[in-house]
Formats: structure tokens, C-alpha cells, sequence
């Protein structure tokens, strides 16, 4: 049994679909159903996904399927037949200028293992799941996800169990917080400085040293953009 609200959004969308291929924006499902938040479009989009009717597909970003309407319920076109948009993974692309803004869905952002806030560990591993994500908490790029494990960022906000992600690039500068391999075996989640010639991991934890490290030792694999965590 759906909510009002939730049979509302899922006509809108899947309407949207069979008109023009493409999902309706965040902001367009807002409106549409005159809620005051994204959040609350956000919370609707899970409902009816648990709940059987649409279904967000895996390891696609910006793909949406909807499965099913709600017993006796009519389409514009007559018979239902699923709607589904494709997309890149973990991509988020810059409008072009005078663009039309595009349809704001949620990115699907592949997790690759484990990283190091304290004693560097092996890193990157293999992908193991993705998590999603609004496009605004990303930015233009690639992306990828990192779980943390150790407390030496916390007095940067970054604690043990936290999701970070990670947009990749090779360059960062005095001051990002960066996704560091060293020599070319160990990876760690440092605040960069730079000292010279040298390069400088920096830990957000007293009880934890600097490391400092020639330029060859040091290859920048990612900076931090956003972080998720669960309660």
C-alpha cells in the first residue's frame, strides 16, 4: 500500500520516462509534489524501491527502473512496460555552457576496500559494492569509495568506520586531504604539505608522526571530497 505521496512521485516518474526517456530531476520531483526538501523526494525514492515498484540498477549510475504501478492503476499510454535510463559509473559530468541542467539522479560510486588512517595498509582493493549518491556531493570527475579504518584524521572530522570519497587525480595541493601511495605498496589517508623538495603525510591526530617522504616515494591516487557515515 502506497502513501499518497509515493503514488504521486511514482506516476510523475514513470511518466517522465514513456514522454521523453529521460528521469525527471530532483528538483522537478520537488516541485511536482510541493515538498520543501530533496530530502523528502530522497526518502520517497527508497520507499517505493523497498517496496518493489522502482529499482535502481546495479553498478550503473543514473539508472532507473520502474517495475510496476500499483494495482488498477492507468497510463497515459495504456499498457505498462518497464521504463528504464542508463548511465556511467562513479562519472559525473560538467554541463556544457547553456546546457540544459540536467536530470539530477544519484551516482552509483564503486567502493575499492579498505584505507588507513593511521599505520598505511595494502590498498587499493578490489571493487566489493557501491554506494549512491547525489550529484552535488560530488562534482565533476571520477570517483571512487575508500572505508577507513584507524583514528589518525579525527580532529579532521574522520573516524574509524567512515565511508571517505575519493575523486581520483595525481595532483593535489598544500593542505587537500589526499589518498597517498607510498612506495608503490602502501596506501594512507594524509593531509599533504609540501616542505621543499619533500612531500609531508600529515596525520590529524597528536599521537601520531609526520611523515616526511621524498617526491619519487609519494604518488597521489585521489583527493577527499565527501565523507558518509552511519550511526
Amino acid at each position: 500500500m502506497l502513501t499518497r505521496k509515493q503514488h504521486e512521485l511514482l506516476r510523475f516518474i514513470h511518466e517522465r520516462l514513456r514522454e521523453t526517456g529521460v528521469p525527471p530531476s530532483f528538483d522537478e520531483m520537488k516541485e511536482a509534489l510541493d515538498l520543501k526538501s530533496k530530502s523528502g523526494i530522497h526518502r520517497l525514492i527508497v520507499a517505493l524501491e523497498e517496496r518493489g515498484f522502482i529499482r535502481r540498477l546495479p553498478n550503473r549510475a543514473r539508472a532507473l527502473e520502474v517495475v510496476r504501478l500499483p494495482e488498477g492503476v492507468a497510463t497515459s499510454r495504456g499498457r505498462f512496460s518497464p521504463s528504464v535510463v542508463e548511465g556511467g559509473l562513479g562519472k559525473v559530468r560538467a554541463p556544457a555552457p547553456q546546457a540544459v541542467e540536467p536530470a539530477v539522479q544519484t551516482v552509483a560510486i564503486p567502493v575499492m576496500g579498505r584505507i588507513a588512517a593511521g599505520t598505511p595498509i595494502s590498498a587499493i582493493q578490489h571493487r566489493s559494492h557501491t554506494v549512491s549518491l547525489p550529484p552535488d556531493m560530488l562534482g565533476s570527475g571520477e570517483h571512487f569509495a575508500l572505508e577507513v579504518r584507524g583514528d589518525s584524521m579525527i580532529e579532521a572530522g574522520i573516524l574509524d568506520g567512515d565511508t571517505v570519497i575519493i575523486r581520483k587525480q595525481d595532483t593535489a595541493d598544500t593542505g587537500d586531504i589526499v589518498v597517498a601511495l607510498i612506495d608503490d605498496e602502501e596506501a594512507t589517508l594524509k593531509r599533504l604539505r609540501r616542505r621543499g623538495s619533500s612531500i609531508a603525510l600529515e596525520a590529524a591526530n597528536p599521537a601520531y608522526e609526520t611523515r616526511v617522504l621524498g617526491p619519487d616515494r609519494v604518488r597521489i591516487q585521489g583527493k577527499l571530497v565527501s565523507l558518509l557515515r552511519r550511526y
